[in-house]
């Protein structure tokens, strides 16, 4: 394995060590899977599904039910 390094700001090292220390894994560990998660599938031909293309507005409007599916009253007359 390779090894580099970069610069983060501080805030985003906050963030990572954070992260890392709550999944209890290292901060190398942490960053290689992102990079894998957002790398990857462009670099394999793959195509990202809706979700991964909207994931960041995913629960980002506020006052609705957490998940429509859920509850009937939200899906009636669906599909019809």
């Amino acid at each position: 394995m390779t090894t580099i390094s970069l610069k983060l700001p501080d805030h985003l090292l906050e963030i990572l060590e954070k992260e890392s220390r709550a999944r209890g894994t290292t901060k190398s560990s942490l960053v290689r899977e992102c990079l894998t998660k957002s790398l990857e599938p462009r670099a394999t031909g793959g195509t990202a599904s809706c979700y991964d293309l909207a994931r960041d507005l995913a629960g980002s409007v506020k006052g609705l039910p957490r998940d429509l599916a859920t509850n009937p009253k939200h899906m009636d007359r669906f599909g019809r």
